[in-house]
């Protein structure tokens, strides 16, 4: 059937568009020199019009496009729009009933998920958001029809609000399906550790995400909920013991989390590796031969040794080296240098050796060539640092030269060879789960490569229990953001935090946790404790009244009780401790640097040093171009990381602190916890 304009008004109208023929399942509507096809399924709507002479059909398209025909017959557009209006509507009702079948399917599939004994992953979700998409763009009808058919309104709506909460209705569905786990693995839950685990340590436990961040504050028990977690895995069935790999970031560590293992879960086929260990595993299953790890690696005093025979020889042969050196430690390290031969002087040798053996580790630790790591600097400091890395190459060198004659590699060496090895797949990695133990403490090396392994595996998931309140390794390569911008570096999943502390009461939790969040780059988290404290539970005390502190302890200090002495450095170690043995031989006295001191605990906790200057706390910041270049860039907060320190301090104790200050020259810690209400004691 077809539909023509009269000649005067196809005159008259002068529009592209004079006559309008029905297809099969659509119009096509043309001119003399134009011509446009309308299935039915991309039409939204016929209007029927009439203007002061002629009639006018018009064919409504998406994104408001209208085909208009202009010039026709009234009588003959009535009838016209009459049979093609009866055509589309017979079309559009057979086409709903597809459409209708399409979004049930649809929602099927959608409540069947939902329906599952299992979490529901964000990325999973993800998958059905796009599977909805996906089967809207192949509906025989526009979508925007949708609501006009009886069959499909209700189903429309349904997907659309199904569309508009995901997110909400997967946490509802991942809240129920925890609620149902707490109860029906009660015994576990009782049972898998010495105490019963919390809800929010049981939660993270059973929380499927496939990236979950763990923020274990102070005392909350984290070994306990990575326990729990290799326990649940095996008691689900959602892996075997093979493929679940623990990660702890020293030896000592790794050894406790195996016998904790061994005790709680009874299985010895779970072991707890560090990354230096993993990366010798991987090397050795990828048909390498297991490479010699250099003796150097556990020698400080020979790895020093090493690099300062060699800065000697570089300063002694070529004088231009001595020049660069001479202006570094002048002008960059304010030292005072002797005329001529300066690298011989003992006291600069001394200081070189540590310095020296950072610089090496740093350059080591990034793997890259002198102009990669140039690259990579930042641009304030990269021209210097380009002079310093040439002043350094002979150093890093000498230690290449070491390691071949050792015929061995270091530790940064072993994970570098390792990612190779899994970027060329030479070794498929069996591990469905990867566990993380202290994931503040970790470096863009190790992440790389943790990265490697989820690589071979895209449903790998990580599971990494750490605080970022307690990150205080950056000078060894930890980066914060790793653990703070968590998902932008491990992909999508959840973070849930550890909300009840075993260990110390409320007021050094009011007084920690205050002092910590004054940084805003910290992650928020609640972290409760079981017992009050009174108001003198932290207190600030002078520096001098040390001796009658500790002659005051002695008189309710238990034998049991330990007693931490902390210092920001081994040499603030106080005068009194050497005659503690015989004037307080009953108190249990243990002195250590705070960096020692993470992970232990004690009764007491008594924390030297707040005063400001060289050997001050917050110490100074006194970063060479070196560290500056090549070690995570710090966040924007003044003495975040020494903060940081200071809070492991405090939080080392059960039941009370005392933080012993300079009253002549303060700390400006000590302002800061006096406005958090810490009283000032003229007395212990």
């Amino acid at each position: 059937m077809e539909l023509k304009a009269t000649s005067l008004g196809k005159r008259l109208a002068q529009h592209p568009y004079d006559r309008v023929v029905i297809l099969n399942a659509g119009v096509k509507v043309s001119g003399d020199r134009h011509e446009y096809l309308i299935p039915f399924n991309q039409l939204l709507a016929i209007e029927c019009k009439r203007g002061l002479v002629w009639g006018e059909l018009e064919f409504v398209l998406a994104d408001n496009k209208v085909v208009r025909l202009h010039g026709t017959e009234w009588n003959e557009t009535q009838r016209f729009y009459q049979h093609l209006n009866e055509r589309w509507m017979a079309w559009s009702t057979e086409m709903s009933e597809v459409a209708a079948g399409v979004l049930s399917e649809q929602l099927a599939d959608i409540s069947g998920r939902m329906d599952q004994e299992k979490w529901l992953t964000r990325a999973q979700l993800k998958g059905v958001q796009q599977q909805l998409l996906k089967a809207f763009d192949a509906l025989p009808v526009p979508t925007s029809r949708l609501e006009s058919f009886a069959n499909c309104r209700d189903l429309w709506r349904q997907c659309q609000a199904w569309l508009k909460d995901t997110e909400a209705a997967r946490a509802q569905h991942n809240q129920n399906w925890t609620d149902k786990m707490l109860v029906q693995y009660e015994t576990f839950f009782k049972n898998i550790e010495s105490s019963p685990l919390n809800p929010a340590q049981a939660r993270a436990v059973v929380n499927g995400e496939n990236a979950l961040l763990v923020l274990a504050g102070a005392g909350s028990g984290k070994t306990s909920v990575l326990v729990a977690r290799a326990g649940w895995l095996l008691l689900r069935g959602e892996a075997a013991a093979e493929q679940i790999l623990l990660l702890a970031f020293g030896r000592k560590a790794a050894q406790e989390m195996d016998e904790r293992i061994r005790e709680r879960l009874h299985t010895e086929d779970i072991t707890a590796r560090t990354f230096h260990a993993l990366a010798l595993y991987i090397i050795q299953q990828g048909g390498k031969k297991a490479p010699e790890i250099s003796k150097l690696e556990n020698d400080t005093r020979a790895r020093q040794t090493l690099l300062l025979k060699a800065w000697q020889a570089q300063c002694a042969e070529k004088k231009a080296q001595a020049k660069g050196w001479r202006q570094w430690l002048e002008e960059e390290l304010q030292w005072e240098l002797t005329e001529g031969a300066f690298w011989n002087d003992e006291k600069i040798e001394r200081r070189m050796g540590t310095r020296l053996d950072r610089w090496v580790s740093l350059m080591r630790m990034h793997g890259g060539s002198q102009a990669e790591m140039i690259d990579s600097a930042p641009e304030e400091v990269r021209t210097l640092f380009s002079k310093r890395v040439k002043l350094m190459a002979p150093l890093l060198k000498a230690w290449k030269t070491a390691l071949k004659a050792e015929n061995a590699v270091d530790f940064s060496g072993l994970i570098h060879q390792a990612i190779n090895v899994l970027d060329k797949g030479r070794f498929v990695s069996p591990w469905k789960h990867i566990l993380v133990d202290e994931f503040q403490d970790i470096s863009p090396q190790r992440a790389a490569l943790l990265a490697a392994l989820r690589r071979q595996n895209s449903q790998t998931t990580l599971f990494a229990v750490g605080d970022d309140w307690q990150a205080i390794y950056r000078f060894s390569g930890a980066q914060l953001s790793l653990t703070t911008a968590f998902h932008d570096y491990f992909g999508e999943g959840d973070l849930c935090a550890l909300d009840t502390t075993y260990r110390f009461n409320t007021r050094i939790g009011e007084v920690a946790n205050g002092f910590i969040q004054q940084n805003p780059h910290q992650l928020n988290k609640p972290l409760n404790s079981l017992s009050a404290g009174d108001k003198n539970a932290v207190t600030l005390l002078a520096v001098d009244q040390l001796d009658a502190l500790l002659d005051k302890l002695s008189g309710y200090a238990t034998e049991e009780d330990r007693i931490l002495v902390l210092a920001r450095y081994h040499h603030g170690k106080p005068a009194s401790l050497e005659k503690a043995a015989t004037r307080w031989p009953k108190l249990q006295l243990d002195f250590m640097t705070i960096h020692a001191s993470k992970g232990q605990q004690a009764e007491y906790v008594i924390v030297l040093g707040l005063h400001e200057g060289q050997d001050g706390f917050p110490a100074p910041a006194r970063e060479s171009i070196m560290e500056q270049a090549l070690l995570p860039v710090p966040e924007d907060f003044p003495d975040a990381e020494e903060r940081r320190l200071l809070y492991v301090a405090i939080t080392r104790a059960r039941k009370r602190v005392w933080l012993l200050f300079d009253k002549e020259n303060p700390s400006r810690f000590v302002e800061a916890l006096r406005q958090l209400n810490v009283p000032v004691a003229k007395k212990p």
